[in-house]
């Protein structure tokens, strides 16, 4: 069983970029594995390249904060960030968002009320291509805008 000390949060570096969000840092939960690696337990809302369960591998500042330094291994698993256009069909309902995509039993997180982005994480062996189909359907029809935060070879050949 773990236990709450084995939990930590991981720090990833990036460059913001222009028109999102100005954060050049993002802290993930995860779970501690050794003295230098832990399984990611979140969807990152910025950091691309990363899923839950991926693992990394960290160094700890002087500080006492963990910063990721690499990827060990991957979980298969894919990361997609859906943002609701306010003027669309759905408004800026970020439940609405989760509820279309509830069909595929992706679990998802909002980053806040002000911005309604959900992060997703897609588990390895979903539907891939059904998912990304409605990802297309949904941005043509003007019900949002989504990004791949972390593709995998399975989900770009789906």
């Amino acid at each position: 069983m773990e236990s709450v000390v084995d939990k930590i949060k991981v720090g990833f570096r990036f460059l913001p970029r222009e028109g999102w969000l100005p954060q050049d840092t993002e802290g993930l939960w995860a779970t501690k594995l050794s003295d230098d690696t832990a399984r990611v337990e979140n969807a990152p809302f910025l950091q691309d390249g990363v899923a839950e369960s991926d693992v990394v591998k960290y160094q700890t500042d002087s500080d006492g904060l963990h910063w990721a330094v690499g990827q060990v291994s991957s979980s298969g698993n894919c990361t997609i960030r859906v943002v609701p256009i306010p003027t669309g069909p759905l408004g800026d309902n970020p439940q609405a968002v989760h509820q279309r995509l509830s069909p595929f039993g992706l679990g998802g997180e909002v980053f806040s009320e002000s911005f309604p982005m959900v992060a997703f994480t897609v588990p390895a062996g979903s539907d891939f291509a059904g998912i990304k189909a409605l990802l297309a359907r949904g941005q043509t029809e003007e019900w949002w805008h989504y990004e791949v935060g972390c593709g995998t070879g399975e989900w770009w050949s789906a």
